[in-house]
């Protein structure tokens, strides 16, 4: 059984940040995000089912999905965005736990915004949630994606509040310092797992 270590946090916490310095490490980060894009690449069946669901005005000249045009057709209406779940969340899941069993570092990192929210953490032995000050969340946001501050706001109130997530969390890596700090944080909770895969083994 891969040891996995589910990585977390809010919009602006420098998730993407922290799961860098642990892939300079040699491990290896599925990221839900990318996943989630991969499931509706071109010849997919997610993809020839959403252009029959929709029309074909949501592909992109190069027959790519037009990601902004699908949000948009979605945002306003739940019953499309529930329909639109259901057929990418279960193809997601699936992918997602394809790639944490080929994953061939010592542990694997399993990178999801939505990682609690999504019932994700049930693949997990470790939670580790990347946290920093909500206000510090909105200024890197919007200095980042260049959102509104409404916008940013609105995403954040869809997903877990701070204190709920660090509720859930097993280990909380602080990133409002430096990225030298992160790294050393990182270092420390490499090694931690590292010995927790070593203790599964025997």
């Amino acid at each position: 059984m891969t040891y996995v270590v589910g990585v977390t946090g809010g919009i602006g916490s420098g998730k993407s940040a922290a799961t860098a310095e642990f892939e300079k490490l040699g491990i290896t980060v599925v990221d839900a995000d990318v996943v989630a894009r991969q499931v509706v690449m071109p010849g997919t069946p997610c993809l020839q089912a959403i252009a029959e669901h929709f029309g074909n005005q949501l592909l992109t000249e190069g027959g790519e999905l037009n990601r902004k045009a699908l949000r948009q057709r979605v945002f306003s209406n739940p019953r499309e965005k529930e329909w639109l779940n259901k057929l990418l969340h279960p193809a997601i899941r699936q992918e997602l736990i394809s790639q944490l069993e080929q994953a061939d570092s010592p542990y694997v990192i399993l990178s999801a915004p939505l990682l609690l929210e999504n019932g994700l953490e049930k693949y997990c032995q470790r939670v580790l949630v990347v946290d920093v000050p909500e206000s510090l969340q909105i200024s890197r946001t919007i200095q980042r994606d260049d959102s509104p501050k409404k916008e940013v706001e609105a995403i954040m109130k869809a997903q877990l509040s701070r204190s709920e997530r660090l509720e859930k969390a097993n280990d909380v890596l602080n990133n409002d310092g430096s990225l030298e700090q992160l790294k050393q944080q990182v270092l420390q909770l490499h090694q931690r797992y590292l010995a927790a895969t070593v203790a599964q083994e025997k």
